[in-house]
């Protein structure tokens, strides 16, 4: 993962937050933590949408995982529609184990098996958001999408990435950077 207080163009470690005008519905209302952001593309995990089909223990099951009687209530978020079958999860960076990829000092992303084990079994990192799934763009598209005014960026707020608030998480990140969703327009502008 790249420094993202090296190179400001780049994203990495802020939230993206969807416009009202989005057409893509997988990310309509969206906010989508930035994992990583270079100029070979970007990935991150939207926060804000639950996977319906599966919940933690469904996950585990399939997984032949048997979880501790302490094993926590978790949601499976949609991640994003890239490898949806894939786990992740996202997490605080106190946290680094096996395949552990740290984004910067307060968020760290693992996706293996090992964290899910830890986690059925009570232990683990502070703080989680399991998702099933990526979003990924290729080199340039998240910038182009920019350019469209598809999207808004904030910076990381743990609140809005780990509470179980899943309704309000659009407003309030846009709450979070000013934006009053009655004056705000969904077409870009030219000077």
């Amino acid at each position: 993962m790249q420094d993202s207080s090296t190179d400001s163009a780049y994203l990495e470690g802020q939230l993206l937050i969807a416009m009202p005008a989005m057409t893509d519905p997988r990310f309509e209302r969206a906010v989508i933590y930035v994992c990583a952001h270079n100029e070979e593309g970007a990935m991150g995990l939207v926060v804000n949408k639950l996977f319906d089909e599966i919940d933690f223990d469904e996950l585990l099951d399939q997984l032949e995982i048997t979880p501790a009687d302490s094993s926590p209530q978790m949601s499976v978020h949609f991640g994003g529609p890239v490898e949806a079958q894939r786990g992740f999860v996202l997490h605080t960076a106190e946290y680094v184990g096996k395949g552990t990829v740290v984004v910067d000092d307060q968020v760290a992303l693992t996706a293996t098996l090992d964290i899910l084990k830890e986690l059925a079994n009570g232990s683990g990192p502070k703080s989680t958001l399991l998702a099933l799934g990526y979003a990924g763009w290729g080199p340039g598209q998240l910038e182009d999408e920019f350019g469209e005014n598809a999207w808004l960026h904030a910076p990381f707020d743990p609140g809005l990435v780990f509470d179980g608030d899943i309704d309000t998480k659009w407003q309030r990140a846009l709450h979070s950077i000013g934006v009053n969703l009655s004056t705000l327009s969904g077409t870009a502008g030219r000077a």
